[in-house]
């Protein structure tokens, strides 16, 4: 088991190399949600995560031989970048087996960092087994990306760094995958100050820590595509879990809907671009799944910044229409001159803009006489679009 002074001691360890990363209060977020919001911007971080944390601890607990020959571990992501990044400035030698669907980004940049990549497997699974084979063969130290326990020390003094920040802490809200940032945050802040809540976080769609919760143990799960992608695992850490049990208060699943409009309200109002697993703390509360902390002070660690720039703009968009922004509707609509612009005028009349229209006259049920028509169109909320629903509709505009 872990304790509250290995954690102090991580710290002291990597404080010369680890960014120590403001946690202000948040003005914007605070007044919409009624809440004291402070974030923790651990995305401003080398590598654009509190991964670097726990390598870096990691690194530097080493033998001389073990920092001789080198460390392997499997990642798809945030690990790999930070025990990459910190094993160039430790000169540690680090070998990261990604799965052949690991983004490019993330691969090109670990091997800028100095690491040997190897690209294998079509499953973490097969590249742990490859990575576990290569530690085998050359002597190498196999680091686990969230359940080793220097690690799980490392990521827990984000949680002493949020205590020093943020005087009279009611609660914080964590993201849950493997269970290590969670299990590390949650011992730091029991140990010091019992009072405050720790509520975890995972999507709808990655239900590892779920599915331990109900079996009392972890077990391997099938994973849906998420926007939270750095919460996917096949299971939770085992040593994370008996930790993670006992300091969890309580726990929430949010939809690929709310994380979309919580990735667009930090970057709207935050000014600040995360990716998916950190903002699924905000869509929990933006979900008003937890009125129980109305008025009261609440911390949220902006864990991670590496979401993939092709996936963005999507991403953006679905959170515009989350938030009633973008509406899409199909019409039957007159195919003789004026037919067009009697709809447009109707749109107008509501203060919506149009942002596409596209026609069918062929693949559609509507008579020769008429087109059918796909309208997406700009709106302010979900009030506005009741409003030009029914404008369409007084309008004798025949919707489907």
């Amino acid at each position: 088991m872990l304790s509250l002074s290995e954690i102090q001691a991580a710290k002291r360890r990597i404080k010369s190399g680890i960014y120590y990363s403001p946690c202000p209060r948040s003005e914007p977020l605070s007044d919409i949600l009624g809440l004291d919001i402070f974030c923790k911007l651990d995305h401003l971080q080398r590598t654009g995560s509190f991964k670097e944390r726990g390598a870096r601890n990691a690194l530097l607990l080493l033998s001389e031989e073990e920092r001789r020959f080198g460390v392997v571990a499997a990642s798809a992501g945030n690990h790999a970048l930070g025990l990459a990044y910190h094993g160039k400035l430790l000169d540690v030698p680090v070998t990261v087996v990604m799965p052949e669907h690991a983004p490019l980004i993330k691969i090109t940049t670990c091997q800028r960092l100095g690491a040997r990549v190897v690209v294998e497997g079509n499953s973490f699974a097969e590249a742990r087994s490859r990575a576990d084979q290569l530690a085998q063969e050359n002597r190498l130290t196999y680091i686990h990306g969230y359940d080793d326990w220097d690690i799980i020390a490392g990521q827990g003094t984000m949680g002493l760094e949020i205590l020093d920040q943020v005087p009279d802490l009611e609660a914080i809200l964590v993201p849950i995958g493997g269970g290590g940032l969670v299990a590390g945050i949650g011992l730091a802040v029991k140990s010091l100050k019992p009072a405050v809540k720790v509520i975890g976080v995972a999507a709808e769609n990655t239900p590892s820590f779920a599915a331990a919760m109900a079996a009392g143990k972890p077990v391997l799960v099938e994973n849906a595509a998420t926007l939270a992608d750095g919460l996917a695992v096949p299971a939770v850490g085992a040593n994370a879990f008996v930790i993670a049990r006992e300091v969890v208060d309580r726990f929430i699943s949010v939809t690929e809907n709310e994380i979309a409009l919580a990735i667009l309200r930090i970057l709207e109002l935050e000014k600040s671009v995360v990716e998916g697993a950190a903002a699924s703390t905000l869509a929990a509360l933006l979900s008003d799944k937890l009125p129980d902390l109305r008025g009261k002070r609440v911390a949220l660690p902006f864990c991670g910044g590496n979401i993939d720039p092709g996936v963005l703009n999507r991403v953006i968009e679905r959170g515009l229409v989350a938030d009633g922004r973008l509406f899409r509707f199909i019409a039957i609509i007159s195919d003789r001159p004026g037919g067009l612009a009697a709809l447009t005028q109707v749109i107008a009349s509501t203060g919506a803009s149009v942002k596409e229209i596209n026609h069918d006259r062929t693949f559609c049920q509507a008579p020769v006489s008429a087109v059918q028509v796909s309208c997406i169109v700009e709106t302010r909320d979900q009030a506005h679009i009741d409003t030009l629903r029914k404008a369409l509709d007084s309008a004798g505009v025949r919707c489907l």
